[in-house]
Order: structure tokens, then sequence, then C-alpha cells
């Protein structure tokens, strides 16, 4: 899969209620105009150069569509802006002001863990998934 004809989502692959998102995103973009990579990745690393603040502790997703990046809250907006319907009407909330929604974002980002949890290492994407991976690990069936 070319990161040049999808919209790249960069999410913290530990993060269990990330991982769900990802999932839930996938299921509701039939079209599949996103593809994933963990920001822990090595092709996150590449896509994003030295703008990686920890890649071991991410606090923001981030999308990378048509050469803008997006994050945390504008991210996910644009995100519901790419989905099925009703997702797409959840971008009217670009219209509260990005300090309040980063806020939130901020808030939720820093409680995810304790109220979600966290994997020791990112899982590996069903193979449903797989192709909509930029950087999708070994392949355990070792094809």
């Amino acid at each position: 899969m070319s990161d040049q004809q999808h919209a790249v989502v960069l999410f913290d692959g530990v993060c269990n209620v990330c991982n769900a998102a990802v999932r839930f995103i996938a299921a509701n973009d039939p079209a599949g105009r996103f593809a994933f990579a963990s920001l822990q990745s090595p092709r996150a690393r590449e896509l994003l150069g030295e703008r990686v603040s920890d890649p071991l502790e991410p606090d923001s997703v981030v999308l990378l569509d048509h050469g803008r990046r997006y994050e945390r809250s504008d991210a996910a907006l644009h995100i519901a802006l790419g989905l099925r319907a009703p997702w797409p009407l959840a971008f009217a909330a670009i219209l509260i002001p990005r300090a309040a929604r980063d806020a939130a974002y901020r808030w939720i980002a820093r409680n995810r863990y304790r109220w979600f949890g966290r994997s020791d290492t990112c899982p590996l994407p069903t193979p449903e998934l797989r192709d909509r991976f930029l950087d999708p690990g070994p392949d355990p069936d070792g094809a």
C-alpha cells in the first residue's frame, strides 16, 4: 500500500483504545481511503522525520493527507470527515475553538492507558487489516 495514494493515520500502537479506533476507522472506511502505521514504527519516523516528539509515549494521533499534517482533535475530525455516514457530521465540531477541542483531547490522551490499558508491544494487524498498514511487521504465516 502506498501512502501517496491514501491518507495515513499514525497512532499509538500500544494503546488499546487507539488500536480499537484503527479497527473502527477501517470498518467505516469501505473505500479504503485510510492507511495506518504505528507512531512507534520506522515508517512513522520516516514520514515525520525529526517531528516525532517521543515515539515511546505518543500523545497524539497524526493524519497525513494530501501534503497536510493534522494532529489531535484536528486529526480526529478530519478522519471522521472521510468515513461513511453519519460520522462526517462530527466534523461540525471544528467550529469549537481548537484550544478547547485539544484540551479535551489531551485530557483523554493523558488518561487513556489508565482507562483502557496498553499492550507491551504493538499487536499485529488482523489479516483483513494487514494490507492497509504501511509497516505491518512480520507475516505470522512466514510468507
